[in-house]
């Protein structure tokens, strides 16, 4: 199938790695070109040259509690590409620990993070499309069930697929489509560290994937594939939905 995605552009946030990154492969190998951010400026430049440099992909080291961060994305893709499509949101695992242990300030600075940020750059972002495009919600499956020991996750990422239901509400009529993808266990830094801090990570692992469906945990690959699907134009009737990546592990219809 042809996803549509030649010379299209997207800014991928906190995709110097993980399912950013890994999203950002898949729209570069079907055509696209990226704008990718991250805070730390070796991995950017890392990461940019694994997608092909500056023809495929460009790089900002950027935080997404800097207010200016949206229109620095998407002035550099518009810069550098001139055009801009969509964008990828995603930004680092909150803090672990249960909804109480978690401290006021720990709260605060995911609140800036994981929320706000998120918020503004999808905000920013769907203004700046004016002739239409997509943009995508990297939340979890505690959008639709706590999982214990991640109050933070359990607190903000249900409120983040409000905010982005309420966006594609807002900007459908403009051709803006917005989705949230819920990912499971798929095997990134972040998850790795869950399993580590579990004590014992091959019992872990073995445990969580007896709870998977399908008996395994996901390749950020699997993910990039569904995300460049759901920004692409072969989408384009898919909008105000969450859809999950988690090897059917939630229960759910």
């Amino acid at each position: 199938m042809d996803l549509g995605l030649a010379d299209r552009v997207y800014v991928l946030t906190g995709a110097s790695d993980g399912l950013g990154f890994a999203t950002a492969e898949q729209l570069v190998a079907d055509g696209a070109r990226v704008v990718i951010s991250s805070r730390a400026p070796e991995r950017v430049a890392a990461a940019v040259e694994a997608l092909g440099g500056p023809e495929h992909a460009i790089g900002l080291t950027a935080d997404l509690t800097d207010p200016g961060t949206p229109e620095r994305l998407v002035a550099a893709a518009r810069e550098q590409f001139g055009r801009l499509d969509g964008a990828l949101i995603s930004v680092g695992g909150p803090p672990r620990g249960t909804a109480a242990q978690i401290t006021d300030e720990q709260w605060r600075e995911s609140f800036e993070t994981v929320f706000l940020g998120s918020v503004r750059t999808a905000r920013t972002v769907a203004a700046a499309l004016t002739g239409g495009g997509a943009i995508g919600l990297v939340l979890s499956t505690s959008v639709r069930g706590p999982l214990p020991g991640l109050g933070i996750s359990n607190g903000l990422r249900p409120g983040l697929a409000g905010v982005a239901k309420d966006l594609a509400d807002e900007y459908g009529p403009h051709g803006v489509r917005v989705v949230s993808l819920l990912p499971g266990r798929i095997m990134t830094a972040r998850n790795r560290d869950l399993l580590a801090a579990a004590g014992d990570p091959e019992r872990a692992r073995a445990e969580a994937e007896a709870s998977i469906p399908l008996g395994r945990i996901g390749d950020p690959a699997e993910f990039g594939r569904v995300a460049a699907f759901l920004l692409s134009p072969a989408a384009g009737y898919v909008t105000g939905v969450t859809v999950p990546v988690d090897g059917g592990a939630l229960r759910g219809l």
